[in-house]
This record gives structure tokens, sequence and C-alpha cells, in this order.
């Protein structure tokens, strides 16, 4: 089992900055992929962006040139640096992990933050 518990995230004006942070616990030698989702409302849940054990990243279109992904630490905390934010960034921001293994995948979620943005 990994626990994940994430911090940052607030309410901001549009071109501002915030960061997210996710720390895990638990069986974290299990996890080859950290992410953040969000889910705005009336919404599906999205990637936002996500970083492998190798350290390639990855991000939806929306949020390219404007967000960074890191790993702190090897696996135990990742962050989410969010730059330029747009009054549609405004969601419920997930912290995952995954566990991928002979094409299976386990998803393990943080409690959410929000994240709002006001124009």
């Amino acid at each position: 089992q990994v626990y994940l518990v994430e911090s940052g995230g607030g309410s901001v004006q549009a071109g501002g900055s915030l960061r997210l942070s996710c720390a895990a616990s638990g069986s974290i030698n299990m996890i080859n992929v950290m992410g953040w989702y969000r889910q705005a409302p009336g919404k599906q849940r999205e990637l936002v962006a996500d970083i492998n054990i190798s350290g390639t990243t990855k991000y939806v279109d929306s949020v390219k040139d404007r967000f960074t992904i890191s790993r702190v630490n090897a696996k135990n905390t990742w962050n989410l640096q969010m730059n330029s934010l747009k009054p549609e960034d405004t969601a419920v921001y997930y912290c995952n992990a995954a566990s991928t293994w002979a094409g299976f995948r386990s998803d393990y979620w943080g409690q959410g933050t929000q994240v709002t943005v006001s124009s």
C-alpha cells in the first residue's frame, strides 16, 4: 500500500503561481510513475503531468510550458510548479502514484487539494 499526502494549492489571481507537493510513504518501492491529475466541476478527471522513474515527463497540452513536474528525491516527494495560471486551471488536484508491471497498473491517490484561479 502507498499513502500520499498533498500540500500546497489555494487561491491565486490569473498569471500567478502555485506549487503542489506530494509526499509518499508505505511501499514506495512499488512506484514507477508519479503524477498529478485534476478534476474540474462537471468534468472528468484528467492527467496534468507525470514523471517516471527514468525522469521522463508527460504533460497535457493545456499546461505545457507553464507547469513543471519534478521529483525532490527518488520516490518520496514530487512537486508540480504551476506558473502563469489561468481560470481554466481551477480544479481539485490529485496526487497520483502508480505501480505498473506486466501490463497491469495499480493507482494510489491523495485526498485532493483545491486550486482556484480568479480572473
